[in-house]
């Protein structure tokens, strides 16, 4: 394990699209691993490949069955888990002061992030939304996270 390894754990996406988008900015980010968590959907896979550009090849992945059992297993590894989502405990992404190795896990696009994975997490950070809507896409809101994590 490097000092500087960035995780990213991926709770329950079914959008293909959105995993490949995923890959893609993991790639721009230098991203250590993925996580493709639940029904999160797997390379090799046309859908995911449309976005990904050719990251899905080069980015290391694992497929994990249940988020929060890999969870327990990265802090075990001492990987601080910070969720990306908006609760009553989260602060400002802007706030969160990264110590490497992290993961930070990003949730479903209806529900989420799971209420295990966060009660199981270091930090939930959240995103500050102006609009109507009450969050971003999921892999948009990871790459605004993830180059937040790595400034």
């Amino acid at each position: 394990m490097k000092a500087k390894d960035f995780f990213v754990v991926c709770d329950n996406i079914r959008s293909l699209e959105n995993i490949g988008s995923i890959f893609r900015t993991a790639d721009a980010l230098g991203v250590t691993k993925i996580y493709l968590c639940g029904i999160s959907g797997k390379p090799p896979h046309q859908k995911i490949s449309k976005t990904a550009l050719g990251a899905e090849k080069t980015i290391p992945w694992e497929y994990c069955k249940q988020t929060w059992r890999l969870i327990e297993k990265l802090q075990q590894q001492k990987i601080q888990i910070i969720s990306l989502e908006q609760s009553k405990n989260s602060v400002l992404y802007t706030k969160l002061k990264p110590k490497f190795p992290l993961a930070l896990v990003i949730g479903n696009e209806v529900k989420g992030v799971s209420q295990k994975a966060l009660q199981l997490s270091n930090k939930i950070i959240h995103l500050p939304m102006q609009g109507k809507k009450e969050s971003l896409n999921v892999s948009v809101a990871f790459g605004v996270a993830g180059y937040q994590i790595m400034k």
